[in-house]
């Protein structure tokens, strides 16, 4: 699989690019992004880098559009596009992915999007225009669906093991401020100028709720601002609920000198389970005592080379669609939508 990774920021070149490279089956052979900095700094990779896809590897893209692409004899790659880029991975901020994924997508492209896929609900209406075959092509990046710790959560709470219902109790604290760096706190500032930590933090939990849970409804949400200033809200938090009785209190910060802990807790009858926010270490307590479930390496390099194999996977027919999808990724912003209507 040919690929393309346009967004050479932290994520893209920290956690997409090492992945990329790790899979036997993948070739890099173009990093893209409009900044000349970082261009500059992806140098020396020994792959081509530019400010966009160069015309030598969207020469085929006519071809995907016209021809389309066949997911039963050629097992669901691309036609025209074997000699160009096959697939396209989109590390850039969610302000700018929509026009990328529908121009992508719909020239025929597999696309690893990064999440959220939108700053709003109203930006995700651009995906209508993708049809069915070119939204099945599109993977969105919520990377951390795919760790064995979520999995394993989904399978205490749906044989039992916690009781049901549960209780969640979600704290997603990160990016704290630092005023001696001023390249970080300006990228979270201009950030939050496009919404508060729900919209950007928001896109994993719910997804992962959704998954384990099932379709959530948002019955209250609070915010708050912490420094004056601020372009948004930087506190948020909401309560919700899930079919079956499940609910879930969620909380999101960031942006101050010092962060509480990142975990979330499922609280049943039976058991409490807890989850490290960055580790993904689960601790289980049952009547039964107590146990620590690990996993191996670490929870980014794990989670990122999972989803590169699910990518693997779509291009080659294995999958049959994205996971998470496309609508996975417009259902989680369309609850951190909600959250942040309802916080005011």
């Amino acid at each position: 699989m040919r690929v393309a990774l346009v967004g050479l920021g932290e994520i893209g070149l920290a956690a997409h690019l090492p992945a990329l490279l790790r899979h036997p089956s993948v070739e890099v052979v173009q990093l893209v992004d409009p900044d000349p900095e970082r261009r500059k700094t992806a140098a020396g990779q020994g792959i081509p880098v530019t400010a966009d896809l160069t015309p030598g590897t969207t020469d085929g893209l006519s071809g995907g559009v016209d021809g389309g692409t066949s997911g039963g004899s050629t097992g669901g790659r691309s036609r025209g596009l074997t000699g160009g880029v096959e697939g396209v991975v989109l590390a850039t901020p969610p302000w700018v992915t929509p026009e990328l994924v529908v121009r992508f997508a719909g020239a025929g492209l597999f696309v690893l999007a990064e999440k959220p896929v939108a700053t709003s609900v109203e930006a995700a209406r651009i995906y209508d225009r993708l049809d069915g075959e070119q939204r099945r092509r599109v993977q969105i990046g919520l990377t951390y669906r795919h760790d064995p710790a979520i999995r394993q959560l989904k399978r205490w709470i749906d044989d039992g093991t916690l009781g049901t219902p549960v209780l969640v109790r979600a704290h997603i604290y990160d990016e704290a401020y630092d005023p001696a760096d001023r390249e970080h706190a300006e990228r979270i500032t201009r950030t939050l100028e496009h919404g508060s930590p729900v919209v950007h933090e928001g896109a994993h939990i719910f997804d992962w709720l959704s998954y384990l849970l099932g379709p959530p409804t948002v019955h209250d949400a609070w915010s708050a601002t912490t420094r004056p200033g601020l372009p948004a809200p930087n506190l948020i938090g909401a309560r919700l609920g899930y079919p079956g009785g499940h609910q879930a209190l969620v909380e999101f910060g960031w942006f101050t000198a010092a962060l509480p802990r990142c975990e979330l807790t499922f609280l049943g009858d039976r058991g409490l389970a807890a989850l490290d926010g960055f580790t993904f270490e689960l601790r289980l307590s049952t009547a039964a005592g107590d146990r620590e479930v690990r996993f191996p390496g670490d929870r980014t390099t794990r989670c990122f080379d999972l989803q590169v194999q699910r990518f693997v996977e779509l291009y080659d027919g294995t999958r049959k669609a994205g996971v998470p999808s496309l609508d996975d990724g417009i259902a989680a912003l369309h609850t951190a939508q909600l959250v942040a209507g309802r916080a005011g």
